[in-house]
């Protein structure tokens, strides 16, 4: 921010908080009385730190105030935020008002990860960061724990999985329940003790043996409060739904029985929500996306609506799905198989030869699939395979008018600037006992373009179409990059000498795609897609229709998947009382009552599943990769930090290469993404192709550890001189023998500090 901006916007938040009407606010409800996006709140933030830092304001608990005579000093203030840990003993304060405050090991006060604390600033160190001590712990944020139970004598102890809690739970004999030693466990803390006492628990749950089928990922899932279980209520009232169409169902509706449909998907889809009919006159395409009709059986309100609210969405698993809906309406009446009578909502458009929708209708509708195809059986029909094609051979005109139309689409959406991040997902094959067996990189193909390209049109027309009525609904929304965030990558782009036409303020997605263009095929690529990916924001859930960065498009919203996602299932029922001419004033303040809530909860759970999914992925990487120990491999840098190497193979497991394993001394050059070695001037950049030795796995870190092939040798022949057993970095966890049940756990650091995360465009 230049001087004469700073300087304005100083004296604007200087006026409004001296004013006699002003009342301590917190920065937040600052921003929203400046009616400040989210995107542009740090340059907030930015302020109100130089006027606290030079005595105009004083912060007291989070909300700022104007500084009067013998006020505290800001280095006084209390700020209050969550308390974020790490495995090293330090943590994070994370606060609404200024940036995170680094907490050391010795001024927690013993506060838990996700701890509602207060926190007394320190001086400024040396690198700009704030730093501070806990003061005050208002509240938990974590009430129970997934761990590992070792039984001792009268006592046990459970050992978190999450290493962010780095204290073991004292377990009274009375309050271990059915555990047995070596028991996965839940524990419900009911004391969370002190720098010389443990947290205390009671056993509430055993998930079973450690080593037990499907226990790993069972404690995953658990850790992060996902609902395994359905409640009763809500399994019987999935039970009185019936399991065929009712006759009575088909009033009002438009009968396509007779329409050709097919549904496309994986193999082991069982919860098919999407049918597609595509058929042609002359030079228009008559599409239609028919979605399964959820809201017809879950009710709003009901006990089932308020459980799929819970959950938010379904979460998949390595081995398995939590879905969001019963059984027995997600894979039975709400899915649309093959050569049932089903009711969909369908959108149905004529589109031109340019890609554009010149006409559309959204109809209550019935539907009969004719085939359930898969992925592999249309992308084999369309490479020319002809024993599929025989087999087939009814559809194979449908399925070649269907590419036809969806490369049209797709080079529409280009021309308009839609970002494609093409980075594969992770295939995890699993043997029955649960162990993986194979990983591979799971890449998108003709077939799964044909789906994504015909949901996403869907989408954006359903958006359009009530965004433009203005009728209270739910979008799917990506914001603009933060500015600053995204210059920093566009100086070093520009530094690489690869041209960036950026004439605004905000960079265009047209221009983002235009410099992936640009790097398409050079070595540079991985770096540039990477650093683009990373300055991108997650996209939301929200109640206004502000448009997707990512796909360039100024309206859209998620329709497509009602079995699996709440706010799809929300929104077919906002359009269904459109339809049926019930949406009147009292339905338009109901729904715009619920929608903020919805959407912000949904944005919760997603992430919350999102996470869960990654970190089970990991997971089953680690224990593949431990098999594998001394392999070599090549891979390619896929990050650069002040602590190591992440390599990622070409099956997709990422390991970090460790600085203290490589033979030279190596500086972090944050500017240019790269190390540097002191002596042999070796430099190591992002994208950089490397040959790795696999040194380690620790399944319970979730982490993979490299060596370079250079240095393989160099480590074998000091080990073996040293008589050691194991090849690694030394990062691992290590614990401390307990002693009369007040012992604890202490680690170093495994120097993980980035995680690999695809940017979900949709």
């Amino acid at each position: 921010m230049n001087r004469k901006k700073l300087k304005n916007r100083k004296k604007l938040i200087l006026d409004i908080i001296n004013s006699k009407e002003y009342r301590p606010m917190r920065a937040k409800d600052i921003a929203m009385l400046l009616q400040l996006p989210k995107g542009k709140r740090h340059e907030l933030f930015e302020v109100l730190d130089y006027l606290e830092a030079e005595g105009k304001i004083y912060n007291r608990r989070g909300k700022y105030e104007k500084m009067r005579p013998k006020e505290k000093k800001p280095a006084d203030a209390l700020i209050t935020g969550t308390f974020l840990a790490n495995p090293k003993g330090f943590g994070f304060v994370e606060s609404e008002v200024m940036e995170d405050i680094y907490i050391s090991g010795e001024d927690t006060m013993g506060a838990f990860h996700l701890d509602q604390v207060e926190v007394r600033l320190t001086e400024e160190k040396k690198k700009g960061r704030r730093e501070g001590k806990i003061v005050r712990i208002l509240s938990h944020g974590i009430t129970q724990v997934v761990g590992l139970y070792e039984a001792s004598g009268n006592f046990g102890f459970v050992i978190p999985d999450n290493t962010k809690i780095r204290q073991d739970i004292f377990i009274p004999k009375e309050f271990r329940g059915e555990a047995a030693d070596g028991d996965k466990v839940v524990v419900r803390l009911t004391s969370y003790g002190g720098k010389r006492k443990s947290p205390e628990g009671r056993i509430q749950e055993v998930l079973g043996a450690a080593q037990s089928a499907g226990v790993d990922v069972l404690s995953v899932a658990r850790a992060s409060d996902l609902p395994m279980e359905f409640p009763e209520k809500v399994i019987h009232q999935a039970e009185r739904v019936p399991d065929h169409v009712l006759e009575g169902d088909f009033q009002g509706r438009m009968d396509l029985r007779d329409w050709t449909v097919v549904t496309i998907d994986g193999e082991d889809a069982k919860d098919l929500d999407d049918g597609i009919s595509l058929t042609r006159e002359g030079d228009i395409y008559h599409l239609g996306v028919h979605i399964a009709d959820v809201s017809n059986y879950v009710q709003g309100g009901s006990a089932l609506d308020r459980e799929a609210l819970k959950r938010g969405t379904s979460v998949y698993l390595v081995d398995r799905v939590i879905p969001m809906l019963p059984e027995r309406l997600s894979n039975g009446i709400c899915s649309l198989n093959q050569g049932e009578d089903r009711l969909a909502l369908s959108c149905l458009m004529a589109i031109d030869r340019q890609g554009r929708v010149v006409h559309h209708q959204i109809a209550e509708t019935v539907i009969r699939v004719n085939r359930r195809m898969t992925y592999t059986a249309v992308k084999k029909i369309l490479e020319g395979d002809p024993e599929t094609a025989r087999a087939y051979q009814e559809l194979v005109p449908l399925f070649y008018e269907m590419r036809e139309l969806s490369e049209l689409l797709r080079r529409n959406r280009t021309r308009r600037g839609s970002i494609d991040f093409d980075f594969p997902e992770s295939k995890v094959i699993l043997d029955e006992e649960g162990h993986p067996v194979e990983i591979r990189a799971y890449e998108s193909n003709v077939a799964t373009r044909i789906i994504e390209d015909f949901m996403l049109l869907a989408n954006e027309t359903v958006a359009k179409e009530y965004c433009d009525r203005q009728i209270p609904f739910l979008y799917r929304t990506h914001e603009n990059p933060d500015s600053d965030k995204m210059e920093n990558v566009l100086s070093f782009i520009r530094s690489q000498g690869i041209a960036v036409h950026k004439t605004h303020q905000d960079i265009t997605p047209a221009q983002v795609q235009e410099i992936l263009t640009e790097v398409e095929g050079k070595p540079s690529e991985p770096l540039i897609s990477r650093l683009l990916l990373r300055s991108m924001k997650q996209a939301r859930y929200t109640t206004g229709c502000s448009g997707h960065f990512g796909l360039a498009a100024r309206h859209y919203c998620h329709f497509t998947s009602p079995i699996r996602r709440y706010p799809d299932l929300q929104i077919h029922r906002i359009i269904k009382d459109t339809i049926r001419g019930r949406m009147n004033q009292e339905k338009r303040e109901h729904y715009a009552h619920i929608l903020e809530d919805v959407a912000t909860w949904t944005s919760q759970t997603e992430r919350r599943a999102e996470e869960v999914e990654r970190e089970t992925v990991k997971l089953k990487k680690a224990e593949y990769m431990a098999g594998l120990v001394g392999q070599t491999f090549d891979g390619v840098i896929s990050g650069v930090t002040g602590w190591g190497l992440y390599v990622e193979l070409p099956n997709t497991v990422e390991g970090l290469v460790h600085v203290n394993s490589m033979k030279d001394y190596y500086r972090f050059d944050e500017e240019n993404y790269q190390l540097v070695g002191e002596h042999n001037d070796v430099k190591f950049h992002l994208g950089d192709p490397v040959r790795v030795q696999v040194a380690g796995a620790d399944i319970q870190t979730r982490s993979v550890d490299f060596l370079l092939e250079e240095d393989a040798q160099i480590h074998q022949t000091q080990l073996s001189s040293d008589g050691a057993e194991n090849i690694g970095t030394g990062d691992g966890p290590k614990r401390q023998k307990r002693k009369n049940g007040a012992g604890g756990r202490k680690e170093k650091g495994n120097g993980k500090g980035k995680g690999k995360q695809a940017h979900r465009q949709q």
